[in-house]
């Protein structure tokens, strides 16, 4: 059966080509498609015959609602998404001035092994098709019946390891055809995949890329991030500045702020000197309580030193906004309990 949400418009064509349908049926089949349906029978400007033979050869990634949960502080709302195989992911839709931004996840839990993250926790089965990603997109605008402007590749899963089925993805929800959603409207967080963070650069997308460091030094990081004994920090730091020479986007490093393990002004100073020569944002956010692992977030005092020391190095850093805080709006927690749930 073929995933007819993650062919592109020239794949439709040929598609529509070999089995012997007009071109332009392609694109009325993209435009259904853009529309969100679910089922071949809402194509309604398609002859019967045309329909059952999709039907027969094809299929349309749904996703879901398992659950919902809505912030009564902020409008946040996280989903629990569904798909075929009865798999389940998180999405987060934030509302802000410019407009609703979604974190969707790429992977069906992550092999990465943070040990700060509730993803890694429930364990990994599978990566996500383009069309599964999109379908979290357009399930959440569905649902709320308003138009997302801005993408995050945050939620559940490493998008670098998964990485044919997320540039197909950026393919698809950026095409006029399709959800129309500009480059620069759209972050990659990864954690570090040095050799694919290569391959993004040669691609020259011009997409955001945000980098989670969340230390100073490669011991830090390494008790924190598996990935670090792969890749040390001079290497991805290497590669993060190819990224911006290739592609003229400043790049984002997520830190987490662990209290007394990573926000030390020593460790602001050597973070500080790290970073000074590279075009560069640094994203502070206060750890996410997650069970079992006896982090606690840093206190003001402490992210606001943070902040000084950096701008003193010529860094400008500022505190990720808390949103849905009363829902657990990170990724990963709602699955796992869902996951011991039975569900």
């Amino acid at each position: 059966m073929t995933d007819i949400k993650s062919l592109t418009l020239p794949e439709l064509e040929a598609f529509a080509a070999e089995r012997g349908m007009p071109k332009y049926r392609a694109k009325q089949i993209a435009e259904w498609l853009k529309k969100g349906v679910q089922d071949f029978d809402e194509m309604s400007n398609l002859p019967a015959n045309v329909r059952e033979q999709l039907k027969t050869s094809c299929y349309i990634s749904v996703a879901n609602i398992e659950k919902k949960l809505v912030s009564r502080y902020d409008k946040t709302v996280k989903y629990l998404f569904s798909f075929a195989d009865g798999e389940c992911v998180e999405s987060v839709v934030m509302s802000y001035r410019h407009g609703l931004s979604i974190c969707i996840s790429t992977q069906v839990g992550c092999k990465m092994g943070c040990t700060f993250c509730a993803t890694g926790k429930s364990g990994f089965s599978r990566n996500l098709t383009a069309s599964e990603i999109l379908a979290q997109i357009e399930a959440a605008q569905r649902d709320l019946n308003e138009r997302i402007s801005n993408v995050v590749l945050m939620g559940m899963g490493e998008p670098l390891d998964n990485f044919d089925n997320v540039m197909r993805f950026i393919s698809l929800v950026t095409d006029e055809n399709g959800l129309n959603i500009g480059a620069r409207h759209i972050t990659l967080s990864t954690c570090g995949i040095v050799p694919k963070i290569n391959e993004l650069a040669e691609r020259r997308l011009q997409i955001n890329l945000a980098v989670s460091l969340h230390a100073t030094n490669d011991e830090i990081r390494s008790k924190t991030m598996p990935i670090a004994k792969a890749y040390p920090m001079d290497t991805l730091l290497a590669a993060c500045k190819n990224y911006f020479d290739k592609t003229g986007r400043r790049v984002t490093f997520e830190y987490a702020m662990i209290s007394g393990v990573n926000d030390s002004d020593e460790n602001a100073r050597e973070l500080g000197q790290r970073l000074r020569r590279l075009n560069c944002h640094v994203n502070l956010i206060p750890v996410n309580t997650v069970e079992g692992t006896g982090y606690k977030k840093s206190n003001l005092e402490r992210q606001q030193s943070f902040i000084n020391i950096l701008a003193g190095c010529g860094i400008t850093a500022t505190v990720r906004r808390t949103l849905g805080s009363d829902i657990n709006a990170s990724c990963g927690q709602l699955r796992r309990n869902h996951q011991y749930q039975g569900g």
